[in-house]
């Protein structure tokens, strides 16, 4: 049998190019097994945390709650009344147009970032945000929010501000790439931060996108632009607010 020409497979010497191709190949693929075992880990440690803090903030509403209570029954059996302590966060909605509002009304809205009709924001209460709602009263309407108003608004309606872009609050590292800094990682820590009025406030406040809410069901009272103590809908109504967080959300 006359000897063949054709070399075997191991006579085939492999490229030192491609040699090198596979090493990197394999290289990056244990380096990314190595990073999403990291990353599993810190996702498992990060989600404990979130969880233990979730834990904290329900006990100390129910205690909140309960002291709440029992202040209330000591004032009943003393024969006093109980008067509450100051809100601390108002919530505030847009409830008239553009048309005809003087150039100072027009700024403080734009200030509060209540730029369209049925838009909310949340606003922590001080001597100067009262005096800018006192001039603007007649355009919005705003009051205390429990906390069932404040999750129902961030889970439902909740969209944050990366980049300047509305973006959708649909997992907690939306939230941490922009608040990790100061410490809020979850929806549950922005929840606590907006309802107790806690330090960084502001950065929360700012970081989430002025709410677009519906028209209340059942529509306006039949004059919306009487005051609401008289029968309209304009200006303070307390813990009424809720009520119409409902209607609109």
């Amino acid at each position: 049998m006359a000897p063949t020409t054709v070399p075997t497979a191991s006579a085939i010497e492999v490229p030192e190019t491609l040699l090198k191709k596979r090493k990197q190949n394999e290289k990056a693929r244990e380096d990314r097994l190595v990073a999403a075992a990291a990353a599993r880990k810190a996702s498992k440690a990060k989600r404990k945390v979130i969880f233990k803090r979730a834990e904290s903030y329900v006990k100390e509403y129910l205690t909140k709650e309960k002291e709440e209570i029992r202040l209330k029954r000591a004032a009943r059996t003393a024969g006093d009344f109980y008067v509450p302590a100051q809100p601390k966060v108002y919530f505030v909605v847009r409830i008239r147009g553009i048309n005809e509002i003087a150039p100072k009304p027009r700024k403080i809205l734009q200030l509060l970032r209540l730029l369209q009709i049925n838009n909310g924001v949340f606003v922590k209460v001080t001597k100067a945000t009262q005096q800018m709602l006192r001039l603007v009263e007649p355009y919005v309407t705003y009051g205390e929010p429990n906390l069932k108003s404040v999750r129902e608004l961030i889970y439902k309606r909740g969209y944050g501000k990366v980049d300047k872009q509305r973006i959708p609050l649909a997992n907690n590292s939306v939230i941490e790439e922009t608040l990790g800094k100061i410490n809020i990682l979850s929806i549950e820590d922005l929840v606590h931060e907006i309802f107790t009025a806690g330090p960084n406030f502001k950065q929360a406040s700012n970081f989430l996108w002025p709410f677009k809410l519906s028209n209340p069901n059942g529509g306006w009272r039949q004059r919306k632009f009487k005051h609401y103590v008289l029968g309209g809908d304009f200006g303070d109504r307390e813990d009424n607010i809720n009520k119409l967080i409902r209607q609109m959300n």
